[in-house]
């Protein structure tokens, strides 16, 4: 059974942490809905696929917002302690420091677990499903039937065509055509016109009948004017849509029996961030401890460097496993054992000077 005291420590850590976190996602979502809606706005998107990206995107991410929404969550809530002196009185009513550390480790486990469903299952998922959402509704959007009097675009937006009438026998009548390409852009007018699609669909064929073609580039008085009884203009389907599965998407599973250096560093990050969570957590202990007078957020801003510190080793070392610079077998497990070591030394270095600037002192 948990102590009274553990229980009241465990109680204002998980308030602080799920606070924390629950700020960051604000963040999280209000940056993906952003950067979602600008890809929507540039490629075609539907309006219905935006929330399924963001969610999807959050999935994705949310594994990287826990570990720091844990650190300062420690934080917050034992610097209150510290500050308003109830840890004080704690200490000198005799109670050990393990009702401080109990606590965080129940919760850093959990967190743990968590993160390490989150980048092993979930975050693998979710990676699949963004690729075939986006790839859908590119094809979707591509690929749709041409509808008279519309504006229609190909190509990611390279070539905007426009029909007046289309038949029922697929016949596109009095059609226009707007093509950016090499830095010109052309104007085409025809009497008729036929939109196919090859059979490998890689390319859209706009076979284009009586008409006419006016070349030029913005800002230069030249133009070409060419008549013509029969063009094709090929327009090469956007390669998102012809992409691979990215590594992400793929199972812990696939990647352990991969010996390529690009498959190792990415399941090594997916070991890598559970364990971070668990550094973290610990060292959020010693780092929440505040002097005498000190202020309750007087070391916040050590803590963020402390993880931005940490999740651009863990992300330098991956690109270097994948390249090779550092062997596979090291993995990232120096990352882990160099954060200790260095927020260790800072913490203790303030306590050793006092204790070597003093050691000749009578008592």
């Amino acid at each position: 059974m948990i102590p009274t005291l553990a229980r009241y420590i465990l109680r204002e850590t998980i308030g602080s942490w799920l606070t924390v976190t629950a700020v960051l996602t604000v963040i999280l979502l209000t940056n993906q809905l952003g950067t979602v809606l600008a890809r929507a706005a540039e490629q075609g998107f539907p309006p219905q696929v935006v929330l399924t990206l963001v969610a999807l995107g959050t999935a994705q991410n949310i594994a990287v917002l826990l570990p720091i929404g844990l650190l300062l969550g420690v934080m917050l809530a034992l610097g209150r302690l510290y500050h308003d002196s109830e840890m004080t009185a704690m200490q000198a009513c005799g109670v050990g420091g393990r009702y401080a550390w109990l606590p965080v480790l129940l919760i850093a486990m959990v967190c743990a677990v968590a993160v390490g469903f989150l980048t092993s299952v979930v975050g693998p998922m979710a990676v699949s499903k963004t690729q075939q959402v986006r790839s859908e509704a590119l094809r979707d959007g591509e690929f749709s039937p041409i509808a008279e009097g519309r504006f229609r675009s190909f190509g990611g937006g390279s070539i905007v065509l426009y029909a007046e009438t289309l038949d029922s026998n697929g016949m596109l009548g009095n059609v226009f055509i707007q093509r950016y390409s090499d830095g010109r852009q052309e104007i085409v007018l025809a009497d008729r016109g036929r939109h196919t699609v090859s059979s490998d669909g890689r390319l859209h064929l706009l076979t284009l009948y009586s008409g006419e073609r006016i070349e030029g580039t913005p800002g230069s008085a030249e133009l070409r004017r060419v008549r013509f009884e029969q063009s094709v203009i090929p327009v090469a389907v956007p390669d998102a849509l012809l992409a691979p599965p990215r590594l992400e998407a793929q199972s812990t599973t696939q990647l352990l029996a991969s010996e390529d250096l690009a498959a190792i560093a990415e399941w090594q990050w997916r070991i890598a961030a559970p364990v971070m969570v668990l550094v973290l957590a610990m060292l959020a202990v010693p780092l929440a401890r505040l002097r005498p007078r000190q202020g309750r957020y007087a070391r916040i801003w050590l803590g963020v460097v402390l993880y931005f510190v940490y999740f651009s080793l863990i992300s330098a070392g991956r690109v270097w496993i994948e390249k090779g610079v550092i062997p596979a077998s090291l993995g990232l497990w120096w990352v882990h054992l160099l954060v200790i070591a260095v927020t260790m030394l800072v913490l203790l270095s303030p306590r050793w000077r006092a204790r070597w600037r003093y050691r000749g002192s009578p008592i």
